[in-house]
């Protein structure tokens, strides 16, 4: 589908992943385990050196999490929360494919999906990196019991952080 002119067109998030480098430090910074941070680091430094999304702006839903999708009997049934719906890199939604999907089915997931080149992928993974980081801050949140902290997310994370570090 064709991105009216109009649409709200990406600038930070949505955009090229070196344009959300804060975010991922805050949340590297915070929650990162030390047996593995350079291996984050890594992915996101190789997200950050990935060619830029080339091609027209697309529909991103751009917070693509467990929390945002609908499952019944174990299939993806629907996504909600439009609310920051905006015209962008495909590589963030990609990033799903270690975030919501179970291991070993990301690499298959790019190749029945045409559209992804290698730098989209690139792209991907380190927004899936930073997506993941950003679910275990919310469950450590949760831990505390601070306002708005989510204390399921913290596994959910982990496990997607684990996925994108081995790259399934």
């Amino acid at each position: 589908m064709e991105v009216p002119a109009e649409a709200p067109i990406a600038t930070d998030r949505g955009a090229h992943p070196r344009n959300c480098t804060d975010g991922f430090e805050n949340f590297f910074q915070a929650v990162a385990p030390d047996d593995i941070a350079a291996d984050v680091r890594a992915v996101w430094d190789n997200a950050v050196a990935a060619h830029a999304w080339e091609g027209p702006p697309v529909w991103v839903h751009g917070d693509l999490h467990p929390a945002n999708v609908v499952v019944s009997d174990g299939t993806l049934s629907g996504i909600v929360d439009f609310g920051d719906m905006f015209a962008g890199d495909p590589a963030w939604d990609l990033a799903a494919a270690w975030v919501l999907l179970p291991t070993g089915t990301a690499s298959r997931f790019f190749d029945m999906y045409a559209h992804a080149d290698e730098a989209a992928i690139r792209r991907a993974r380190g927004l899936a990196a930073m997506k993941s980081l950003f679910l275990m801050l919310m469950g450590q949140n949760g831990d505390r019991g601070l306002p708005g902290g989510k204390p399921n997310w913290g596994p959910i994370g982990r496990a997607a952080l684990d996925r994108v570090l081995k790259g399934v």
